[in-house]
C-alpha cells in the first residue's frame, strides 16, 4: 500500500531516529536498499551512519506521495565536526525505504575554493517551510518544478537575466547554513557568470507546502578569469581549475514567486555524476 504524506513523514522520523542511534532495525528498510553519500554508492549502512553523534536540527521535512519520496534538511555533528545534511528517501509500495540519498557538507572537508558554510548554531529555516498552503492557493506540480528549473537556468552562465522564475523581495537562501538575503540582486548583478553548467533533476515536489527539490551539480571549467558585472565593474572568478559542487536544493514558492531556498552543497570531483541518474549525465 502506497504512503500518503503523513505515512511518508512518519517513516522520515523513524529514519532520523535510526540514523542517530546507528540502528538500521529501528526503521523499515527494504532488503536491497540503495545508499549513496555525496553521490558515492556504498553498502548500507556506512559513511555518516557510523559517525553521526547528534542531530541538533531544526529539521525541515518535506514529502511527495505522488513519487513516494520524503526529504529532510537538517544539521548534524560527528564528534566535534559540525555539518549540514540533506536526505532523500524513497518508500516503496510495501512502505519500506528502498533508496537513501545523503548530501553532507562539513567544515572538515572544505577545500579551495571553499564551499560556503556557516555555523549550525544560527541555523533557523523560515517558518514557511512547515506551513501547509490551502489547496485553492497552490500552484501545480509542473509550475513548481518550472520555478526550480528557472532558478537553475538563471544560475547557469548567469548574465543578469532572471529566467523562468521570480523572487519575492524578502526571499532568502540558506546555503550550508550561510544566509544570502538578496537572491534576485545577486543574479541581476551577473555575479555567477563563472557557472558553466548546472546539471539537474527535479526529484520531488511537496504540493502541500509548495516546494520543489532538485538534485544537481554546478560545473566550473576554470577557464574564466576576469569578467564584467552588469553595473560595469570588474570581477575575478575564484575558480581557476575544473571544479564542481554537488547539491540537493529546495525551493519554497510563495504567492507565485520563490520565497525561500534551502541548499546543502559539497565539493565534488569535476563533472561527477549521480548514481541515481546516470542516463541523463547528472
Amino acid at each position: 500500500m502506497a504512503c500518503d504524506a503523513r505515512c511518508l513523514e512518519e517513516i522520515g522520523q523513524q529514519y532520523r531516529a535510526a540514523y542517530r542511534a546507528h540502528d538500521k532495525s529501528a526503521a523499515p528498510f527494504a532488503q536491497d536498499v540503495r545508499y549513496t553519500e555525496n553521490n558515492i554508492e556504498m553498502p548500507f549502512p556506512d559513511g555518516t551512519w557510523d559517525t553521526v553523534s547528534t542531530e541538533p536540527g531544526p529539521p525541515v521535512m518535506l514529502s511527495d506521495p505522488s513519487t513516494g519520496n520524503v526529504a529532510i534538511f537538517t544539521t548534524i555533528t560527528q564528534d566535534e565536526i559540525e555539518g549540514f545534511l540533506a536526505i532523500r528517501l524513497h518508500v516503496d509500495d510495501e512502505r519500506r525505504i528502498d533508496e537513501v540519498e545523503h548530501i553532507v557538507s562539513t567544515k572538515r572537508n572544505l577545500s579551495s575554493p571553499p564551499t560556503p558554510i556557516g555555523s549550525i548554531d544560527g541555523y533557523r529555516p523560515l517558518d514557511l517551510w512547515t506551513e501547509i498552503v490551502p489547496e485553492d492557493e497552490r500552484l501545480s506540480r509542473a509550475e513548481l518544478a518550472a520555478h526550480a528549473n528557472g532558478y537553475f537556468d538563471t544560475l547557469q552562465l548567469n548574465d543578469g537575466e532572471i529566467r523562468g522564475t521570480c523572487f519575492r523581495p524578502d526571499a532568502i537562501r540558506l546555503e550550508n547554513g550561510m544566509l544570502f538575503d538578496d537572491i534576485a540582486g545577486g543574479f541581476e548583478s551577473g555575479r555567477y557568470f563563472f557557472n558553466n553548467r548546472v546539471r539537474r533533476d527535479i526529484v520531488m515536489v511537496d504540493e502541500r507546502r509548495q516546494v520543489a527539490i532538485g538534485r544537481g551539480f554546478i560545473d566550473h571549467k576554470g577557464v574564466l578569469n576576469e569578467y564584467t558585472l552588469t553595473d560595469g565593474s570588474q570581477a575575478r572568478s575564484i575558480f581557476q581549475e575544473p571544479q564542481s559542487w554537488g547539491l540537493l536544493e529546495a525551493f519554497r514558492v510563495t504567492d507565485g514567486c520563490i520565497g525561500s531556498v534551502l541548499a546543502t552543497f559539497y565539493q565534488a570531483p569535476y563533472y561527477q555524476r549521480s548514481p541515481w541518474t546516470p542516463a541523463s549525465g547528472q
